[in-house]
């Protein structure tokens, strides 16, 4: 499973062992405990990766191999090419911009997404560097 958390400042991917379910579960039970509103709903979350990234391709080919249409790449322009994935929003309130996107993707598409993303944070990080 794929973990996707939003939070004012950006969002931060991580690859989990533990099934969408067992996350709504914990986070129920979480939010039952502290008196806390939940949001539990179907939903896309989409991010940007560089077009020019040389194992994008692989992802693509994930992509149309996958026949559940949790995954799907668009050309956003010259520089860019969109992530959209479909899969289950957890929040306060389903206007919240805050919160918690879980999907589940083949092994080989989860790995790829989030080796592509790595590499582009990592890539960012020396730009931001630079340019200190």
């Amino acid at each position: 499973m794929l973990k996707l958390t939003y939070t004012e400042t950006g969002f931060n991917l991580e690859r989990l062992v533990q099934s969408p379910e067992q996350l709504v579960a914990l986070r129920v039970v979480l939010a039952v405990r502290v008196g806390q509103s939940i949001c539990v709903e179907p939903s896309t979350a989409a991010f940007l990766l560089p077009a020019n990234l040389p194992e994008l391709s692989l992802l693509e080919t994930e992509a149309r191999r996958d026949g559940t249409g949790a995954i799907a790449l668009c050309l956003a322009d010259a520089d860019f090419v969109e992530v959209t994935l479909h899969g289950t929003w957890i929040s306060e309130g389903s206007e919240s911009g805050d919160g918690v996107f879980a999907t589940v993707l083949s092994d080989r598409a989860e790995f790829l997404v989030l080796k592509l993303w790595s590499e582009t944070l990592a890539a960012t990080s020396v730009v931001e560097e630079v340019g200190d």
